[in-house]
């Protein structure tokens, strides 16, 4: 707990004297270990299964809903991908949390305020330029 701590400081800090830049969280977030990224205390998780293309990994939400973590995450390639908080298979009803920002890696996304989460429970990597998802996890409440 104590290291966990340690870390959460030492990423405040460093976000605090940043320029707005994500570039250095994310330098962060992918030296952090799969054990930081996905430790127990989380408020709901899961994995990701292959859509259009093969993806692999972790998404997980923190116990205050605001932060979305990816872990081990892996897809391929493609023209305009975003990750979106999705209702359903249908990616009609939706939130987007921006474009995906790397396809290997630990990422994480800000969630805005009064996110439904048990309404959006599906993290999905969407293609726009084709309308399909190339993968998706569907998040458990723990």
């Amino acid at each position: 707990m104590k290291k966990i701590v340690m870390m959460l400081f030492v990423i405040g800090s460093i976000i605090s004297c940043s320029n707005g830049s994500d570039d250095a969280m994310d330098i962060i977030v992918d030296e952090m270990g799969d054990d930081m990224m996905m430790s127990t205390n989380n408020y709901s998780m899961g994995d990701f299964v292959s859509g259009a293309h093969v993806t692999t990994g972790k998404a997980s939400v923190n116990f205050e809903k605001t932060i979305l973590s990816l872990s081990s995450f892996k897809t391929d390639t493609g023209p305009k991908l975003l990750v979106y908080l999705a209702t359903d298979a249908s990616v009609n009803d939706y939130i987007s949390l921006g474009d995906l920002k790397g396809v290997n890696g630990n990422y994480i996304y800000t969630i805005p305020d009064n996110s439904d989460l048990e309404k959006y429970n599906r993290v999905d990597i969407w293609c726009v330029d084709f309308s399909v998802s190339f993968g998706h996890a569907l998040l458990k409440i723990n």
